[in-house]
């Protein structure tokens, strides 16, 4: 166990966030106060505290501290109460888990429970979900079931990224960061009028880049992998040529060159649960390439008529996509049959890729929805989603020269309509009733084939495979809404979600193509939400449960090395949530929050196979067939327990009218098994990672210096695991110190 596990082995049970407000100097004690964010949860502009669901926002300093490392968006895994993110992708392929629920799925079709969305347009695929985070006005964080108005693929939640919009006035910012591992981060934008009261535009770039600082002790090279280059760019002009009409275009871009995911050959101590006693960030040893490569870019475009006291939105979003990613899956060098091998005993060589040559996605809403002041707000919509995609699986033979070794193609076309409305209703002057209802319709039409089986299977060409799963499922929500005094409002809330059918092609090592059915969760919510001490304290709390039918998980490798979807009959989780912010000074801000999750999946005849490498399964083993085991009673993968966030900043002024900012911000996770068995060695006791940030701001506040360190104390923790050939992991990231200048204008 490493020194920051030992120096911080306290379990956490409360989160610290901080909000970014700066106050005045010359604001008195007595009338200072915490801003209170307005946010779009009901796609509408409301104040947080107005909203009667589990919702939580980044923004400001936060957002920008969490960044300084040049890390991807998995920078918010645990930043908020019941969000976790992790990834066996590398960059390009966040996966989120909202209150216990995820997906483990490294395959590029594979859905998330988890909807994305960046200025209200869904990023359907995972390889979109992880455009880079820049330029941002906040990230709105909806926790439980959204089928409301988001629609599918919302059974856990949802995590909204708004872009900060074009200004009528002058004004920009450059940031440019130089850290550890020779890493460079940009980032600018520029906004003004182009034809005052007319026409504005705002135009925001992103750089980071990090140096190799990995060693492969195979080839025996220095610095030889580990670094990136990721670009970003947004563009957006808002429209007023008239007083009731509003356009917003926006046109965005990503291209990054990189490394994949470092696999690592038995680092997974056997029988302990932890890291081997030697184990090294900076060093691996891989006989196979890695390379990593994705280009997105995309249109959004909103439209806003008013008509009297209606408004009519049109929402239109357009996606396109490439990408490949190549990998050393075994994590080190050789094989048994192949001397020399190693790290430890590596039984056989794998070395896969997966690439998308063509990804196009499409999605149009309608909206009408009231603006005058009521008793009665509602919203009508109809939505549309279509999606292409063309995918492909490699393998090659690392032993022999890297050449190809296997190929499986597919392709699938989905289609979603919906049709929805919701209202809220002042029943009484402190009594609030909202209701919304959504009827879907999913289609997928999905080939596959294999043009050629890796020599090992002994197999030939198959397909091509057909399958056209297609349902239609309505989902909605039901909430009240008390106003007990000013200040104080407790809310009660039932929700129903669900995720479209599911496909797993996975036909390298494996001659099924494997359906997952639509999954069903029914979610009850109560919590408060308090307003107190004439603005200095927020506090919001939650307690929920959800009851889940024909969960979809994916049975991830194993001894067989075959991805298969199956369907849980029940799952079941509840848990607690509490954020609390407090301002007790103008100097001083401080805020607290917890999250208890606790997840079970009911189901006598479910087993999994076990994994392949010599791993220590602590789950029954069942008579169906040999090495499967019955997860009956478990918990979720990528699952833990607790969650917590602390972040403090102190404010001190200087003579000369400038300002000095210290903040520290820690994270921490509970225990999480890497898949849906149970065992020894694929599975993490804790993690915590902290951060420290010093800002000297200018007079004025237009420019600022600030010293980063982010993960200050090391803490060196697998995130995931490959088990179906030896105890292969992998880690979180390293400690990470960068230097920022910033200014504003």
């Amino acid at each position: 166990m490493n020194f920051a596990k030992q120096f911080c082995g306290l379990a956490f049970s409360i989160t610290l966030s901080i909000s970014s407000t700066v106050v005045a100097d010359e604001q008195t004690e007595e009338s200072i106060m915490m801003e209170e964010v307005v946010v779009t949860a009901q796609k509408r502009e409301q104040r947080s505290f107005d909203v009667p669901l589990s919702v939580s926002t980044v923004r400001g300093e936060k957002f920008d501290a969490l960044r300084s490392s040049g890390m991807d968006v998995r920078y918010l895994s645990n930043r908020t109460p019941s969000l976790q993110m992790e990834s066996s992708f590398g960059r390009v392929f966040p996966r989120f888990y909202i209150r216990g629920l995820g997906n483990t799925d490294f395959d590029l079709n594979a859905s998330q429970p988890v909807s994305v969305l960046h200025d209200g347009v869904v990023l359907e695929n995972a390889l979109l979900k992880g455009f880079p985070t820049f330029d941002l006005d906040r990230i709105e964080v909806l926790r439980g079931p959204q089928g409301t108005l988001f629609g599918r693929n919302t059974p856990a939640g949802t995590v909204k990224f708004e872009s900060a919009r074009p200004t009528q006035s002058l004004e920009g910012y450059g940031r440019l960061g130089y850290g550890r591992f020779n890493s460079v981060n940009f980032e600018g934008a520029v906004s003004g009028p182009v034809i005052p009261s007319v026409l504005s535009a705002r135009l925001s770039l992103l750089t980071q880049r990090r140096g190799d600082w990995v060693d492969n002790e195979y080839a025996d090279e220095e610095n030889a992998l580990g670094g990136h280059r990721d670009l970003a760019g947004r563009l957006q002009l808002l429209w007023t040529p008239l007083p009731k009409l509003r356009a917003w275009f926006k046109f965005h871009a990503r291209d990054l060159d990189g490394t994949a995911r470092l696999f690592r050959a038995n680092i997974l101590m056997r029988g302990e649960g932890d890291l081997v006693q030697d184990f090294a960030r900076n060093s691996i040893a891989h006989d196979g390439r890695n390379e990593q490569t994705l280009n997105t870019h995309g249109l959004a475009t909103e439209v806003r008529y008013d008509i009297g006291d209606f408004q009519l939105v049109s929402l239109t979003g357009l996606e396109r996509l490439t990408t490949f990613s190549r990998g050393d899956i075994d994590g080190g060098f050789g094989a048994v049959f192949s001397q020399p091998s190693g790290p430890g005993e590596i039984p056989f060589p794998s070395e896969t890729a997966s690439g998308i040559p063509t990804l196009r996605q499409f999605s149009q809403e309608f909206r009408l929805m009231s603006t005058g002041a009521s008793r009665f707000a509602y919203q009508l919509g109809l939505y549309y989603f279509r999606e292409f995609v063309e995918m492909e699986d490699f393998n090659y033979n690392t032993l022999g020269g890297g050449t190809l070794d296997g190929m499986v193609r597919q392709e699938q076309r989905v289609t979603a309509r919906a049709a929805f409305g919701a209202m809220t209703f002042e029943w009484f002057e402190d009594l609030e009733l909202s209701a919304g209802l959504r009827f879907s319709d999913d289609t997928k039409d999905y080939t596959a084939w294999r043009d050629a089986a890796p020599a090992v299977t002994g197999a030939g060409p198959l397909g091509p495979i057909r399958e056209n799963p297609q349902d239609t499922v309505w989902s909605g929500d039901l909430s009240l809404r008390y106003f007990a005094a000013p200040g104080v409002q407790t809310y009660l809330r039932a929700a129903r979600g669900y995720r479209a059918p599911s496909i797993q092609g996975r036909l390298l090592f494996g001659d099924v193509v494997t359906l997952a059915n639509t999954e069903i969760i029914l979610s009850l919510e109560g919590g408060t939400k308090l307003r107190l001490w004439e603005q200095r304290l927020h506090l919001n709390m939650a307690a929920f449960q959800y009851f889940m039918q024909d969960q979809q998980l994916t049975a991830v490798g194993g001894e067989a090395n075959f991805n298969r979807l199956v369907n849980a009959e029940s799952t079941i989780g509840r848990g607690v949530e509490a954020e609390l912010t407090l301002l007790p000074i103008t100097s001083f801000e401080i805020s607290a929050g917890v999250s208890y999750n606790r997840t079970r999946i009911d189901d006598p005849h479910l087993a999994v196979q076990g994994c392949g490498a010599p791993c220590t399964v602590l789950d029954p083993p069942t008579s169906a067939a040999a090495g499967t085991f019955s997860i009956d009673g478990n918990g979720l993968p990528q699952a833990p327990g607790w969650i917590a966030d602390a972040t403090a900043r102190y404010i001190i002024a200087l003579p000369t009218g400038a300002h000095l900012i210290a903040s520290t911000d820690w994270a921490y996770r509970s225990r999480v098994r890497f898949f849906l068995y149970d065992s020894v060695e694929f599975a993490d006791d804790w993690l915590l990672e902290g951060g420290v940030r010093l800002t000297y701001l200018l007079p004025n506040d237009d420019a600022e210096v600030a010293l980063s360190m982010r993960n200050i104390l090391n803490d060196t923790s697998p995130a995931g695991g490959i088990d179906f050939n030896n105890l292969t992991g992998y880690v979180n990231e390293p400690r990470h110190w960068s230097l920022e200048l910033v200014r504003r204008f």
